[in-house]
């Protein structure tokens, strides 16, 4: 596995990967594995490639060593293929063959096919090597699943066919032009291949056809080409004629692209008026490829002084050259060219649209001055195709993204080229600085990242090529844009690439103000996560009032009106940081442009303004003047008053609800309150009411913190329904209103209980536990005032009974609802009893220590059962209580946790903790928790509901680990704390106190079940202490569990025992116990010893249709199963 974001400085691995790669090719790859040999050398090539790998991203840091380490590959390669030709009977490993190949192809992916070439074999008597070996019929070579031999046989040949030798000469007498039209043959037979041998056949063609004395077949290839693509036009086999014409194009002699320009124009033209072909977006491209291609090859080179700013002087001469070169005739083809590639700079697909790109600023590279600059002209013309009829950014079509996307890379591409002339930077900065906030919604998600990313590359580019005098009148602006996008886009790299801008311009140009300062605090890693970005390094800064400005304006007018409601919540949070700069001047400022966002008829728009309101009230409470605190409260309310009445409560405007209710606990004031009716917001009562009574948790919150505001002031009780009880109540400030406090408590210990008279649904209970610790929390600074020890233990055990919810609804297992609450409340409450313990008169009395230890054994047995989510819940608090230092009161000594050397040595020393949710990490540690005896039974519970669970993440590790536990076990000791009867009878004892109940007898013989298939238990029929136990079990066993019976056949004191119940099972009614206990009796059979001849009544459950709906044949069977262990017996 390769390691992320790890950077190297060498080829660290190259001693064990040559050491791996010198063992691997001393294999003789005619000699055939064994099955071991095999997996062997699979594994050493696994790390070879693996190694690889690790360098995919800094492969350069292979060229030292490349030399030493292909050649030794391709001479293997070179070796196998002339043994092959030498005798082709010959028989060779293939697996042996294709990894061997496989390696050679993993240099040419890591380092790229034109660096690993170098390295091959090309002398003339090679050709023949390469070329007879590649037709040999019935070799590997031909073998379909041995695509890498196949690509490097072919990129092989491409270079020995660059040899400057005429290929007559390798021909024979006889066959005149042999070996040129094997070649063109072998190769044109993978143009079609899906694969790698597409690619190197037509690197093989286009080699061939650039000799000068094969260039004659470049034409019947054209025409050849023509008919493959009008008869039945394939993709794959088009992509690959693509691929020959354009590598021809590019590399070929200038005469020959002249020679057979129009035939490739019709080309081209043809595959246009196919729509098979025009659709697939890889032949798009290469189409555009070739016809650029064309166009440059037509066009003459001319130097360029502009690409070389700063480093040279243009002198006389090189203005009279460069006045020549703009004299020039651009061919009409050229013209045509372009029109093409402007309209795929607005194709649907990426791909396309890069490669229009880049192939306009090249071809604009080569035209005369002014002919560039009416291709720039152009290209930006194309940002204006969907501006003209659009009010704003925001109304342009989805389809404007392609348009600007296209534009924007074509400019960067021509800016990175020194193409953009001064005059029209002023034209081109204002389109960048709206493509830096392209951003069009579109369902529930938006489109534009591409065009911010392609305008932040624009900047970067100018940065490179602009002489700094033509920037100053836009440095200013430019700085803006950029620090905004950088500190507040969504999207991680476009925060980067205008990160990555502005430092371009810092460093070459210094216009930017505060450069430097800006540029460290909007790093490449600064601006990686979204909330620093936001809330660290976006107030940093707006401490420069040049960039203030810019950052509140694009909170406000983007990112507060942005789909994202995570970007709206952060952006908010931002707003008040860089409000806190210049409070007086900002505050107001910010809040007319929310009673703007108030005014629209857009739900997120709404939610933007009101959490605005929010933050800038926040702000006022925090730092404000404290003399004009409640005029600036009572303003920011009043707004409230803007959004209708039926916008907050809608069905679908939860958040708006939930931001409307915050802003209410924030801003109402006393003289609000008592102006009832006559208040600014007269209906601010039935909001909160409203989200009372909401079924959306996070708006109950938010309602309920408005209550906490309202009881700070005033003694008022709204009206609460069910579900919303627990919330409201653990929300209210009880040090306002103490009295209210006792009935508050035995309101939700009431509703708390599974059968209280309220009858309250999972939701309603899940709260009022939830709403046991923020009481306590709030009040446990004077905690004897409000509570009594009575109250608190009582509260403390209806979180420890709550432990034990298992509640289950159409939606599953809702009661873990409760025990997750349970878990955390109790965690809570002994964290805040504990540290507290000297404020609190008789601790004992309000925290026994036998309360803590029953808590802590909770949560143990809760952090082994079946449910990941709860486990990893108990597992996270559980560390968190073994932190916990025993209270500073006498006797402190019996809170200590026994066998906290143990649990500290399992669980919280562990450097690497992948989580209570990992079966396979927590179950081999959790079993060595029966060896502590306080939390042995608790313990020992939990793990038995996991082994009864069906998922198999849990169910198999707990299995081996409690196995493998089981074992380790002594049979009986008395030095020895616990033994394997112990544990036998611990599990014992667990069944028979819960009879009645499937849930947990039915794990619990499962659990008896995976000890026996394990042979744990094999040891108990050796002493008759042992025989006692497993007696026991078989009484415990219902008619239910045949399968355990069947288990216990191996014993040979319950032999007889177990063979007359069975016989219940193979006669049962139902055909499917019949069937299953058939089949586990014979697997049985089949794997255990039983000291018996078995193979007649093995023969008889094979043979016996156990299903059948005939009660009389398996009646019969079963008679006869009888006679037969009556006779073994």
């Amino acid at each position: 596995m390769v390691s992320e974001g790890k950077l190297f400085a060498t080829f660290e691995r190259h001693g064990e990967f040559a050491d791996g790669q010198k063992a691997f090719l001393s294999l003789d790859l005619f000699q055939e594995p064994s099955v071991e040999e095999d997996e062997e050398q699979n594994a050493v090539f696994g790390r070879l490639l693996s190694i690889l790998d690790e360098y995919q991203e800094q492969s350069y840091l292979l060229d030292p060593f490349l030399e030493d380490l292909v050649a030794p590959v391709v001479e293997c390669l070179k070796s196998y293929a002339k043994a092959c030709v030498a005798d082709p009977n010959r028989q060779s490993s293939s697996t042996r063959v294709f990894r061997m190949a496989h390696l050679l192809y993993s240099y040419v992916k890591c380092r790229g096919y034109k660096t690993i070439i170098r390295f091959f074999p090309h002398e003339i008597a090679d050709l023949s090597i390469a070329l007879d070996f590649m037709l040999l019929p019935d070799s590997s070579i031909q073998d379909r699943s041995n695509w890498p031999l196949r690509y490097m046989v072919l990129i092989w040949l491409s270079l020995i066919c660059m040899l400057p030798f005429d290929l007559a000469q390798f021909d024979d007498a006889d066959r005149v032009a042999y070996t040129a039209t094997a070649l063109e043959t072998s190769a044109k037979s993978y143009l079609g291949n899906a694969g790698l041998a597409r690619e190197g056949a037509a690197i093989l063609l286009s080699r061939l056809y650039m000799r000068k004395d094969t260039n004659s077949r470049f034409q019947p290839f054209i025409d050849w080409a023509h008919e493959q693509v009008l008869d039945q036009p394939d993709i794959f086999t088009t992509i690959g004629l693509l691929r020959v014409l354009c590598e021809v194009v590019k590399s070929g002699p200038v005469e020959q692209v002249h020679a057979y320009s129009t035939q490739l124009f019709s080309f081209t033209a043809t595959i246009q008026e196919s729509s098979i072909l025009e659709n697939n977006t890889v032949v798009r491209k290469f189409k555009l490829k070739l016809v650029s291609r064309i166009a440059l090859r037509l066009l003459a080179t001319k130097s360029n002084p502009r690409q070389r700013k700063g480093r040279v002087l243009a002198g006389v001469g090189a203005v009279e050259d460069l006045a020549l070169e703009d004299n020039i005739e651009v061919p009409e083809k050229v013209e045509q060219i372009l029109e093409q590639l402007f309209a795929s700079l607005q194709d649907k697909d990426t791909i396309v649209r890069w490669s229009a790109a880049k192939s306009v600023a090249r071809i604009s590279e080569r035209l005369p001055t002014d002919f560039a600059d009416q291709v720039l002209e152009t290209v930006m013309g194309l940002f204006a195709i969907h501006s003209i009829a659009a009010a704003s950014l925001y109304d342009l079509p989805a389809i404007a993204e392609s348009t600007w996307h296209g534009a924007s890379l074509a400019c960067a591409e021509m800016a990175r080229r020194g193409l953009i002339r001064g005059e029209r930077l002023p034209e081109l900065i204002e389109w960048l600085s709206k493509a830096l906030y392209f951003d069009i919604r579109k369902g529930a998600h938006s489109i534009g990242s591409n065009v911010r990313d392609a305008a932040a590359y624009v900047l970067w580019a100018l940065a490179r090529t602009q002489d700094p005098s033509a920037l100053v009148p836009y440095a200013s602006h430019l700085a803006q844009y950029l620090s905004a996008v950088a500190l507040y886009d969504r999207e991680i790299h476009i925060r980067r690439a205008a990160s990555a801008a502005f430092q371009e311009h810092v460093g070459r140009n210094s216009l930017f103000p505060h450069g430097i300062d800006v540029l460290a605090k909007t790093d490449f890693y600064a601006v990686s996560v979204r909330r620093n970005a936001f809330l660290i390094a976006a107030p940093q800064v707006a401490i420069h009032p040049e960039y203030r400005e810019t950052l509140l304006c694009h909170i406000l007018d983007v990112v507060l009106r942005h789909w994202d409601h995570v970007m709206r919540e952060l952006g908010s949070q931002s707003l008040h940081l860089i409000c806190l700069t210049d409070l007086p001047t900002l505050g107001p400022k910010a809040c007319i442009k929310a009673t703007r966002l108030l005014e629209s008829i857009d739900i997120i728009d709404l939610h933007g303004g009101l959490l605005t309101l929010c933050e800038v009230a926040i702000a006022y409470r925090d730092t404000g003047p404290a003399d004009s605190l409640d005029g600036r409260m009572r303003e920011i309310f009043q707004h409230i008053s803007i959004i209708p009445l039926d916008v907050v409560f809608g069905s679908r405007n939860a958040i708006v609800t939930a931001a409307t209710c915050r802003l209410i606990s924030i801003t109402l004031t006393q003289a609000e309150i008592q102006l009832g009716e006559k208040s600014a917001v007269p209906h601010w009562r039935k909001i909160i009411d409203f989200g009372l009574k909401h079924r959306v948790p996070s708006v109950q919150e938010a309602a309920a913190e408005a209550m906490r505001t309202v009881s700070k002031l005033v003694d008022w009780a709204p009206p609460v329904v069910q579900q919303s009880l627990g919330t409201v109540l653990g929300a209210l400030d009880y040090n306002a209103n103490h009295n209210s406090l006792p009935e508050a408590l035995e309101c939700l210990i009431d509703c708390a209980k599974p059968s209280s008279p309220m009858k309250a649904n999972i939701e309603a209970r899940r709260n009022c536990y939830l709403a046991f610790p923020r009481i306590l929390s709030s009040t446990i600074q004077s905690l004897p005032r409000y509570m009594t020890s009575s109250v608190i233990n009582t509260i403390y055990e209806t979180m420890l009974r709550g432990l034990d919810d298992y509640s289950v609804d159409e939606r599953g297992d809702v009661g873990s609802w409760i025990r997750l609450a349970c878990i955390q409340g109790l965690t809570s409450f002994s964290k805040l009893l504990i540290s507290n313990a000297g404020n609190i008169p008789s601790f004992g009395t309000y925290f026994p220590a036998s309360n803590f230890h029953r808590a802590i054994a909770g949560i143990l047995k809760q952090g082994v059962e079946r449910l990941d989510n709860v486990r990893q819940e108990a597992g996270e608090n559980f560390v968190q209580l073994i932190s916990l230092k025993p209270p500073v009161v006498d006797n402190g000594i019996a809170w200590e946790l026994p066998g906290r050397p143990l649990l500290e040595e399992i669980f919280k020393d562990e450097a690497e903790n992948p989580g209570w949710n990992d079966g396979q990490w927590l179950y081999p540690r959790a079993v060595r928790l029966l060896g502590i005896i306080e939390y042995r039974k608790s313990v020992l519970a939990g793990l038995v509901l996991s082994i009864g669970s069906r998922t198999e993440s849990t169910h198999r590790p707990l299995a081996l680990s409690l196995a493998s536990y089981a074992q380790t076990l002594p049979l009986a000791s008395e030095d020895t704390d616990y033994t394997l009867d112990s544990l036998v009878e611990d599990l014992l004892d667990h069944a028979k106190t819960h009879l009645s109940s499937n849930a947990v007898v039915v794990p619990a013989l499962k659990t008896f079940n995976v000890l026996l298939e394990a042979d744990a238990l094999e040891r108990l029929s050796h002493n008759s202490h042992g025989l006692d136990r497993l007696r026991q079990l078989l009484s415990v066993v219902t008619r239910n569990v045949g399968k355990l019976k069947i288990n216990l056949l191996r014993f040979e004191a319950l032999f007889s025992l177990c063979s007359a119940n069975l016989i219940d099972f193979l006669g049962h009614e139902f055909p499917s116990v019949r069937r299953d206990t058939a089949e586990h009796m014979y697997l049985v059979l089949q794997s255990v010893d039983l000291g018996r001849d078995t193979d007649d009544i093995e023969n008889i459950l094979l043979e016996t249709e156990w299903s059948s709906n005939d009660i009389d044949v398996t009646k019969v069977a079963c008679a006869r199963i009888v006679e037969f262990f009556s006779i073994v017996e």
